[in-house]
């Protein structure tokens, strides 16, 4: 019998960790509440949990403390829940590495789908399948880019737009994330010159790779990688 994954609530109000509780349950999950960020961290690290539900804004502690220290020794899936619309996604894409979000309030049932969705993409890469022969290798130090050791040529701009992307495959971003993310230090770039960008960088990889293309366009909201 396969083992639930385990998932780690931490949410202060008990109402909705209790709900939080309930619907995660039902899907087939194990989960497991705490109520404060004191020991948050500790008890991440030490009981080594499937996927965290991590508060914004909690007792003792509060969430993007305790994200950084997480993320500087694991690679625990994060969901983070925030009411502070305006500054999440800024946070969440250039420091803390989080896996999603959620801005309360929010839907348990949706909440529910993107763990599903993040525990899919989790699994370890010997349990997947093969490698894609096109797998796209990126080097942050070298701004340099490959796709299956043929190398790219790309801006420094595209570099640091594809490098978004293939940080979270899956993940769909909108134009305005992917131009906070990508070019943070630079607000004169508007949402149109993603498209443009976004453009060369397919045409720079189906180039290499005989028309393969990992870049997704969602109608009415922005782009994802597919690996």
């Amino acid at each position: 019998m396969t083992t639930p994954s385990h998932i780690l609530v931490v949410e202060d109000e008990p109402a909705l960790s209790d709900i939080l509780r309930q619907y995660l349950e039902q899907a087939g999950y194990r989960a497991t509440i705490l109520n404060a960020g004191t020991r948050a961290t500790e008890t991440i690290l030490e009981t080594a949990p499937d996927l965290v539900i991590l508060d914004l804004m909690l007792p003792g502690k509060d969430g993007l403390t305790i994200c950084r220290e997480v993320r500087a020794k694991s690679d625990v899936p994060i969901i983070m829940e925030t009411a502070k619309v305006e500054e999440i996604d800024r946070l969440l894409g250039l420091e803390l590495g989080a896996d999603d979000y959620m801005c309360k309030p929010f839907s348990p049932r949706e909440l529910v789908a993107r763990v599903r969705a993040i525990l899919r993409r989790s699994v370890p890469r010997d349990a997947r399948e093969p490698a894609n022969p096109h797998a796209i290798e990126l080097d942050e130090n070298s701004w340099r880019a490959s796709v299956g050791g043929e190398p790219l040529d790309l801006t420094r701009r595209e570099f640091q737009l594809l490098q978004v992307l293939h940080r979270r495959p899956g993940r769909v971003y909108s134009r305005s994330q992917l131009l906070d993310f990508a070019f943070p230090e630079n607000a004169a770039i508007i949402d149109r010159t993603i498209d443009s960008h976004i453009k060369n960088i397919r045409h720079k990889i189906k180039a290499v790779s005989g028309d393969w293309d990992p870049i997704r366009s969602v109608y009415g909201v922005g782009y994802s990688y597919e690996e």
